[in-house]
């Protein structure tokens, strides 16, 4: 079953009775009912944020995985539990007033498109897609149909990265020519394909875990719970999961679009697992806060990101460059009395804004972004206080009990009309696309591809066969 078979599908399961603005028109006494797809794991965190808003009801959990949905049923025994998403939504149509995806990847699109189909509000996790035609199907219905929307990359509401945004665009380094972006972790697979089946365990519905990817045999401790990022079917590699949040602040800061080029030096496609290191350069038409063209590269995976002068830190020589792997907990990483990366070592992920005033270092996470000039970090202090002022930012706050729930909270404040989601598919589809374009670059090592966004298409014509997927009937 293809894409538009399945759309044409899910919307035949809706009564297409629209709720008021995605539920804008609710009095202020009432309180949101969530269903919940996927609950183990991130889903986890998931259901507990969601679930610490005053104004929340879980009224509905679902998960394959009879382990996971039985430990959140101890959590919320008032919900109802079900191991299959559509039977849920169908049967609790009336009876919820918005959804939480929790899934893995290939999932996302499937349930998600479902559930707004039925005029629900949608919480998705990231990456908001597994194909970029799924992007753009979730971002044009979420329009059509008026519905609150936000994608699961909770540190976009985190103050660093607000603040890091508004310095950019008040042109604090000049007009940004260039970011470089990395992680060492490694969400590849560069081994062999697993031979043989195992025994699926009795708490796993492993046909619904497969959902829509196509049919294949179980292998313990490949796929479920963790592995799946790894492998094409199912993930997005590095750059879907680490990419996104990497990505995030520099893409709004900018305010750009989706890239013209894309290119991926990587080792040849393996047709079931992601490369391990992979070093994607696209290519972005102009915004205000760009020059004529803007350079984006990424590095991912062990010993990332490669030695680049863009990276020297001061007191750094290119040989001695260094990175600051050390283990540190969320909490120190969100300590008040840590606010900046080690002294001369780089971050172990972050990014790096390149203009024609200096450079601007991001730390990934929690950590404030510092000003580099002529080799020589620059005080930039008084930068912050104006933004602070001008925006009513307030001081950081890094209590991740406090600070973690904040990205929820805002789509359940929207649901219930009183607030705006800044991450809406409108923003999300489109930094998902940018993503996903170097995942598919990755199939094509070493060339460049030319993406035509107007039509959504590719130059390349091969390349085009992996914008979308067929879907399993299951």
């Amino acid at each position: 079953m293809n894409k538009r078979e399945f759309l044409k599908k899910s919307a035949a399961l809706s009564s297409l009775a629209l709720l008021p603005s995605g539920l804008m028109a609710m009095g202020q006494d009432k309180r949101l009912r969530t269903a919940h797809i996927g609950v183990g794991n991130m889903g986890g965190e998931d259901l507990r944020d969601i679930a610490s808003h005053p104004k929340v009801d879980v009224t509905a959990l679902c998960d394959v995985d009879a382990n996971n949905l039985a430990a959140a049923k101890k959590l919320y025994p008032n919900a109802k539990t079900y191991k299959d998403y559509r039977v849920m939504l169908k049967e609790l149509e009336n009876e919820v007033d918005a959804v939480i995806v929790s899934t893995p990847d290939h999932s996302h699109a499937p349930a998600s498109i479902m559930a707004m189909n039925m005029n629900k509000p949608v919480y998705c996790q990231k990456p908001l897609t597994h194909y970029v035609s799924e992007a753009r199907a979730m971002k044009k219905l979420a329009e059509e149909k008026g519905l609150v929307t936000q994608m699961g990359i909770q540190v976009h509401s985190f103050y660093d990265y607000k603040l890091a945004t508004l310095l950019i665009q008040s042109g604090i380094i000049g007009k940004v020519h260039t970011v470089r972006a990395w992680s060492p972790k490694n969400w590849g697979y560069d081994g062999p394909i697993p031979q043989g089946e195992d025994t699926v365990p009795d708490s796993l519905d492993w046909n619904l875990w497969l959902g829509t990817s196509a049919k294949r045999p179980y292998k313990k401790d490949t796929y479920h719970p963790g592995n799946w990022r790894k492998l094409v079917d199912y993930g997005c590699g590095t750059l879907g999961d680490m990419g996104v949040h990497i990505f995030d602040t520099p893409y709004n800061a900018l305010a750009l679009d989706v890239p013209r080029t894309i290119r991926n030096e990587c080792r040849p496609p393996n047709g079931y697992g992601f490369p391990e290191n992979n070093i994607v350069t696209y290519e972005f038409p102009a915004t205000p806060y760009t020059t004529e063209s803007l350079k984006w590269v990424w590095y991912d995976g062990p010993g990332a990101p490669r030695d680049h002068e863009d990276l020297l830190l001061p007191g750094m020589t290119k040989k001695e460059r260094k990175k600051d792997t050390a283990e540190k907990s969320v909490e120190e990483k969100m300590s008040l009395d840590a606010p900046v990366a080690q002294e001369g070592a780089l971050p172990d992920q972050g990014a790096m804004f390149i203009g024609e005033k200096g450079r601007l270092l991001l730390p990934h996470f929690m950590q404030l972004p510092r000003k580099i000039v002529d080799g020589q970090y620059v005080d930039i202090s008084k930068e912050i206080a104006a933004v602070e002022k001008a925006h009513k930012m307030g001081k950081p706050i890094r209590n991740y009990g406090s600070e973690g729930p904040k990205h929820y909270h805002e789509f359940v404040d929207a649901c219930l009309g009183k607030a705006e989601c800044s991450a809406p598919f409108s923003y999300s589809a489109r930094l998902t696309e940018t993503i996903l374009l170097g995942v598919i670059a990755g199939r094509f090592p070493n060339r460049t591809l030319n993406w035509d966004s107007a039509n959504a298409r590719f130059a390349e014509e091969e390349a085009n066969a992996f914008l979308a997927g067929d879907y399993r009937d299951f």
